[in-house]
C-alpha cells in the first residue's frame, strides 16, 4: 500500500502520523511525508519582507516533516519524504494521482471552539477533489487504541462497493470492530408518516408494501457487504436504520463511540470539488475520523 500522509507541523497533522502507527504495515507499505511551502498574497509589496518570510518557511519546513518522521519511526513501512513549493490543495491532490497513491492521509484542522462542526479549506478542497480515497483524521478524545471501531456505511452503490474492497485493503489491527450500517431512506419521505397512515387503508397497505421491499432490499445489501469484508475483518456485525442517510450515521457512529466512519463518494471527473451531500456532511459534522472512499466516472 503507498499512502502520501500531508503535514502541516501542526497538532493534527501529527494526529494523522500517529493514526498510521495504529495499522499494521509491511515492509513492502510505502509512506511519503509531504510538505508544500505556500505562498499567499501579500497587502503591501514589501521586497525584503516577502524574501524574509520565504526564508523562514523554507527553514522550517524539513523540520515540519522530522515531526512526522520520528512519530513514524516505529513503523516498518519504508517512509520517504518530500518538499514542494505551491498550493497544498493542487499539489496533494496532483501528487497522490500522479504517483498512483492508494489514500492520502490528513489531519483535521479545526477552529477553536467548532472543532466538530468544521474542518479546514485545505483538508476540504482535497477530500472534494481527489480521485484517490482520503483519510481525515481527527484529534482523539483520549488515549488512541488500535483496535478501532469502524463504521462502513452503505447503500449498495458501486461507490460503497468500492469503498468497502479498499476498508479490506488497509492493514487494520486484527481486532478491529467493524460495523455495516445501511440507512433506509423511505420511498415516501416526503410524506409525514403519522399523516400518510391516516389517509385510509390503501395508503396503509402502499407504506407497508414499500416498508417490506426496503428491508428487503437492505438486508440483500449488507448481506453482499458482509460477504465482502468478513473475510477481512473478524469481528463484524450489521444492522439496518430508518431516515436520512447523515443524521443515521453520525448518530450511529457517536452511540457505538466509532473511531473512524467510512462513507464512499463519488467523484466526477470534470468536476472538481464535487462530493455527495451525505459524505460532505460526515466530513462537515463527524467526530471521529473519516475515511473517503473514492470511484471516478467519465
Amino acid at each position: 500500500m503507498k499512502l502520501l500522509l500531508a503535514t502541516d507541523g501542526s497538532e493534527y497533522s501529527e494526529e494523522a502520523a500517529k493514526f498510521l502507527t495504529c495499522l499494521n504495515f509491511t515492509p513492502e507499505d510505502e509512506i511519503t511525508v509531504f510538505h508544500t511551502v505556500s505562498w499567499v498574497p501579500f497587502l503591501y509589496d514589501d521586497e525584503s519582507y516577502i524574501s524574509a518570510l520565504k526564508e523562514i518557511k523554507k527553514e522550517i519546513a524539513p523540520k515540519v516533516l522530522d515531526t512526522a518522521l520520528e512519530i513514524l519511526k516505529p513503523v516498518p513501512a519504508k517512509v520517504s519524504a518530500a518538499i514542494i513549493d505551491g498550493s497544498p490543495e493542487e499539489y496533494i491532490v496532483d501528487i497522490a494521482a500522479e504517483s498512483d497513491m492508494d489514500m492520502i492521509v490528513m489531519g483535521a484542522r479545526g477552529i477553536k471552539g467548532l472543532k466538530t462542526l468544521f474542518v479546514g479549506s485545505v483538508t476540504r478542497v482535497v477530500a472534494g477533489r481527489s480521485s484517490k480515497p482520503v483519510l481525515i483524521v481527527r484529534a482523539p478524545m483520549g488515549e488512541r487504541k488500535c483496535g478501532l471501531k469502524i463504521l462502513f456505511a452503505t447503500d449498495g452503490s458501486e461507490y460503497s462497493m468500492a469503498t468497502g474492497a479498499f476498508l479490506a485493503s488497509v492493514p487494520f489491527a486484527g481486532d478491529t470492530e467493524l460495523t455495516v450500517l445501511n440507512v433506509i431512506w423511505p420511498e415516501y419521505s416526503d410524506i409525514p408518516e403519522r399523516f400518510a397512515l391516516e389517509v385510509n387503508e390503501r395508503m396503509k397497505e402502499l407504506v407497508a408494501n414499500a416498508r417490506e421491499i426496503e428491508l428487503a432490499r437492505s438486508e440483500e445489501i449488507l448481506k453482499k457487504a458482509g460477504g465482502l469484508l468478513s473475510k477481512r475483518f473478524k469481528h463484524i456485525k450489521v444492522l439496518s436504520h430508518i431516515g436520512d442517510p447523515s443524521e443515521q450515521i453520525l448518530k450511529t457512529a457517536e452511540g457505538f463511540n466509532t473511531d473512524l466512519i467510512a462513507v464512499g463518494c463519488r467523484g466526477l471527473k470534470g468536476m472538481k470539488g464535487f462530493m455527495g451531500s451525505v459524505s460532505r456532511n460526515i466530513v462537515t459534522h463527524a467526530k471521529c475520523s473519516i475515511l473517503i472512499g473514492k470511484t471516478c466516472t467519465d
